[in-house]
């Protein structure tokens, strides 16, 4: 038993269950890091094909004005 009252096996499980608290704040930080990048690869798609959207009908525009 340590000084502070606690037994080693009490110390091991205490060990155990705080990695796994870890382990599944690290997955719940992956997945929403992971959701984070999907969303900003949808933005960037979105403003690329309007950029692109935009570009054509300044062309079509310039065309059918001068």
């Amino acid at each position: 038993m340590s000084s502070n009252g606690t037994t080693p096996q009490q110390i091991e499980a205490d060990i155990a269950r705080q990695r796994e608290q870890l382990a599944a704040t690290i997955d719940q930080l992956h997945d929403t890091l992971q959701d984070r990048a999907r969303t900003t690869a949808r933005v960037a798609t979105i403003v690329a094909a309007a950029g692109a959207v935009a570009i054509v009908g300044l062309l079509v525009w310039r065309r059918t004005h001068h």
